[in-house]
């Protein structure tokens, strides 16, 4: 059963450091779930068009600045670029009130990092996905010691309500993460270009192409949800000695995909590890 909404805040408000697309798609999913209601939310955004066309989609408040809708927060959202976060922590350091947690889904940044650099002991980590707009994302999370029973609950609500939320007890598992749910519908999204652009090189009208790739993806996912499935058994099961499937798959094992995805994964830690170790 859901919430009333609202109620997850009390009396208090979600400010969201960041109208992006992260912090507006989490934005979207929690007043479409009835987690939040749009003057419960206030969004901290520098540029003035962003803030116009969030208060235009989602009904939101908006402010220029986080330090402006720091007071009465229920729950700070750190929906910004790790290169953002200084200039964002000099403005906000030592001013969020004790009790409020802070949720940061920016990448690589540590727990340690965030927690010293706003002087505030209570933060959460998490990295959500692209999907949280339409309440699909897989989000890993982890909580400084500080982060109180009531304060975890409030952020499993807050991320469930976007999605499938993982809390985990080693924070390094937070990159690795990144590495591959952060970044994975991009890698995704990337095979249904390819696939899509193939097909329409062998005939197939453009949207035609689209509407079968896009609903062999869903097919699949919904094979791999499936309980007792494995993408090795999927994949299996839809191919036959000898036939066209077969032959599809020989041509990905010779162009070396599997070697490419483990590279791209790889590079995309890197990334993440580098964002972290950045002052």
């Amino acid at each position: 059963m859901s919430p009333p909404t609202g109620a997850v805040f009390g009396n208090g408000h979600l400010l969201v450091v960041g109208g992006g697309v992260m912090g507006g798609a989490i934005c979207e999913a929690l007043l479409g779930r009835g987690v939040a209601d749009p003057m419960g939310v206030v969004v901290a955004e520098p540029e003035a068009e962003k803030q116009a066309a969030l208060r235009a989609r989602l009904g939101v408040r908006t402010v220029a600045r986080a330090a402006e809708a720091v007071e009465g927060a229920a729950l700070v959202l750190l929906a910004i670029k790790p290169q953002v976060f200084p200039h964002v922590a000099e403005e906000l350091q030592g001013r969020i009130p004790r009790g409020v947690p802070v949720l940061s889904i920016m990448a690589g940044l540590t727990l340690e990092r965030v927690a010293a650099d706003l002087d505030h002991p209570e933060v959460v980590r998490a990295m959500p996905n692209a999907a949280a707009r339409v309440f699909g994302s897989v989000t890993v999370w982890c909580a400084t010691p500080a982060v109180t029973p009531a304060q975890r609950d409030l952020v499993r609500t807050v991320l469930g309500a976007i999605g499938h939320a993982v809390e985990v007890d080693e924070e390094s598992v937070l990159d690795l993460a990144t590495a591959v749910s952060g970044s994975g519908p991009a890698y995704l999204c990337l095979v249904a270009e390819a696939m899509i652009e193939a097909a329409v090189g062998i005939g197939l009208t453009r949207a035609l192409a689209q509407h079968l790739v896009f609903q062999t993806f869903a097919g699949t996912a919904a094979l791999l949800t499936a309980p007792g499935a494995h993408p090795a058994l999927v994949r299996e099961s839809v191919t036959s000695p000898g036939g066209t499937t077969a032959a599809g798959l020989q041509a990905l094992e010779r162009g070396a995909v599997r070697a490419a995805f483990a590279e791209a994964v790889r590079a995309a830690l890197q990334r993440a590890r580098e964002l972290g170790s950045n002052r």
